[in-house]
């Protein structure tokens, strides 16, 4: 919760800043930009997220196709 906060502040900062110094075009541009950055963040989160769940898996001797429980029935 805290680092939602922490982005929602500095978006807010970001914003105010592009506002005063572009104008409203410019805005849109900087806003966009900020867009961009967040889902560039958000891929490489998931990226990372998925890369460890490999590795777990592979440490723990996991099918990657189905879950421990499924696994361990068989």
């Amino acid at each position: 919760m805290g680092i939602g906060v922490a982005i929602g502040v500095i978006a807010f900062r970001k914003i105010t800043e592009a506002q005063s110094a572009l104008g409203p075009e410019g805005l849109n541009r900087a806003v966009g930009r900020l867009a961009d950055g967040f889902y560039d963040f958000a891929d490489a989160v998931r990226d990372g997220m998925s890369e460890r769940e490999t590795e777990l898996r592979s440490a723990l001797g996991v099918d990657a196709t189905g879950s421990g429980r499924d696994a361990a029935r068989r």
